[in-house]
């Protein structure tokens, strides 16, 4: 047609229409490129339904070398990987009753390719059961500067390739932990900010390679503030956490939450009741987290076995309306009595599962809102808190 096209024609085209487009009213659209097949999306949302089953949560057993020591040399056992393995095939290898109450297990990255006495691989032996296997993906906390002592989590580098190896060695879903904490000057506008895209850049690299993540941005129970304190920072931190998701265009449904439970710091000199506790959670939950997320997974920050158990079922029966599953994602909360029973000893290991099955029983009612507590006075109500928590 040459220099002759009539101007409706030439306005036609695709490169003059985006160019109309850019000076009008729309110039402001975001644009979003299919980061996910309807495949991809499928898989993560499966993987992501099966490990928040009803009455079924998760075993973080990704304690790293140096957290293993914290646990191991109070009951006098040297943290050797041996030791490391055993112990972890203790709690591994417990009976079918456990395949009806943990849905995922969270490995550390060593634990990932040990194996049974009998040479079965830790993870094959999972699988098996029927339990996804997870994986610790983040590589510590750093000092963030130009803050009051916070924190920023590191680990992006070689994320994707490390993600597409362990798929392929068998895990289905990540954990990623940032972590902040409540005093008089945090945590700021800064901390929130860059922990909150630090995991929403995790996020999105796990969900490119098949993984699904799980978003940890864990408030520390440090500190002497009040309950209503805890909710509204709760609140800020993740209202920031799902807006980077959002920003980062990650597939909500194929994602799950791991959050504190909103609770008075553990200096606080007023004790609320599960009841308080769960109403200030599921408040702070039902204002910030879509209902696309399938599944909150609570970490149990120092409250001892029987507490988290508790608290967890108060949540499950607290009056509001609650769109996700509400589970756990225990650590210490599932371990201390094992731990305690075990000492290391092979004529122990009996005790020590059984230890573990209960515990593992207990928040699996707890899920359900069907726990009724045997009371404290056992080694279950002991507590666990350790100031500045660190994996």
């Amino acid at each position: 047609m040459g220099n002759s096209a009539p101007a409706s024609a030439a306005a036609s085209r695709p490169e003059d229409r985006c160019d109309a487009k850019a000076r009008g009213p729309s110039a402001t659209m975001t644009h979003q490129y299919p980061a996910l097949t309807p495949e991809q999306k499928k898989e993560l949302q499966d993987i992501a339904h099966r490990i928040v089953a009803p009455g079924k949560g998760i075993l973080a057993a990704d304690e790293s070398t140096g957290s293993m020591a914290k646990r191991l040399n109070p009951i006098g056992v040297e943290n050797t990987e041996e030791n490391r393995r055993r112990y972890r095939q203790l709690l591994f290898t417990a009976d079918q009753r456990i395949d009806s109450c943990i849905g995922g297990v969270i490995f550390f990255h060593e634990t990932l390719y040990q194996n049974t006495d009998d040479g079965v691989n830790f993870a094959k032996l999972i699988k098996d059961r029927g339990i996804v296997v997870g994986i610790k993906v983040d590589k510590g906390v750093v000092p963030l500067a130009g803050t009051n002592g916070e924190t920023t989590t590191q680990g992006l580098d070689g994320l994707s390739e490390r993600c597409a190896q362990y798929k392929k060695d068998g895990a289905d879903f990540a954990k990623w932990r940032c972590v902040l904490k409540i005093s008089e000057t945090t945590p700021s506008e800064l901390a929130i900010f860059e922990n909150a895209n630090v995991l929403a850049r995790y996020a999105s690299i796990c969900q490119q390679n098949g993984i699904v993540p799980i978003v940890e941005p864990e408030i520390l129970p440090d500190g002497d503030h009040d309950l209503k304190r805890c909710q509204y920072v709760s609140e800020k931190v993740l209202a920031a956490v799902y807006k980077a998701l959002s920003d980062h265009h990650v597939y909500l449904e194929g994602t799950l939450l791991k959050p504190n439970m909103v609770t008075a710091g553990h200096s606080c000199p007023t004790k609320y009741s599960s009841e308080e506790i769960a109403m200030a959670t599921v408040t702070a939950l039902r204002r910030t987290v879509p209902p696309a997320v399938p599944g909150v997974t609570f970490l149990s920050g120092g409250q001892s076995e029987e507490e988290a158990s508790v608290n967890l079922n108060a949540i499950n029966n607290c009056p509001l309306p609650k769109p996700w599953a509400l589970t756990f994602s225990y650590g210490r909360a599932l371990q201390a009595s094992a731990l305690n029973a075990w000492k290391g000893q092979l004529n122990n290991e009996k005790a020590a599962t059984e230890e573990f099955v209960k515990r593992a029983e207990a928040n699996g009612l707890a899920a359900l809102g069907k726990y009724e507590s045997s009371g404290s006075g056992t080694a279950a109500a002991q507590s666990l808190y350790v100031a500045n928590h660190a994996y």
